[in-house]
């Protein structure tokens, strides 16, 4: 196996560990593999100190111009601290049914159809109405009296 073939070869390998590691790192080193070994089967270079410059400076210039556009494609949205996507926040005063009484402040309700872990400061019962006051991760936080 040649050393063009080498280098192609961890390109590819490189590229398809990707998939298991989303640092959007990876990829870019694959392609400064294949880079190389394109190079090299084309007779351009032999040098290994050539090689590896040539891996360095291609894998290093395509990070630093193109990590940030590929990132955004591969990463979903995640809320900030103290931010709430759009979505969760148009729960908020909507009503929901008791599914399960409330002990030690916890209990469930259904909210649109679908069951959701519960907490109040109240004492509800099973079949009463709450209302949704914020909405804490998996958890909705409700209270018997209706939001203004």
């Amino acid at each position: 196996m040649s050393i063009a073939m080498l280098w192609i070869i961890v390109g590819v390998l490189l590229i398809l560990s990707e998939l298991m590691a989303t640092s959007i790192i990876a990829v870019f080193l694959g392609i400064g593999a294949i880079v190389v070994g394109l190079l090299l089967k084309l007779g351009w270079i032999e040098s290994s100190s050539v090689q590896f410059l040539i891996f360095g400076l291609v894998s290093l210039a395509l990070l630093l111009a193109a990590r940030g556009h590929f990132k955004r494609w591969f990463t979903g949205y995640t809320a900030d601290h103290d931010e709430q996507p759009s979505r969760l926040s148009e729960d908020i005063g909507n009503r929901v049914t008791v599914l399960a009484d409330f002990q030690q402040g916890a209990g469930r309700v259904v909210l649109n159809g679908v069951q959701w872990d519960a907490r109040s400061n109240e004492p509800l019962k099973a079949g009463e109405v709450a209302w949704v006051i914020t909405n804490e991760g998996i958890h909705l936080i409700v209270s018997a009296q209706q939001p203004l």
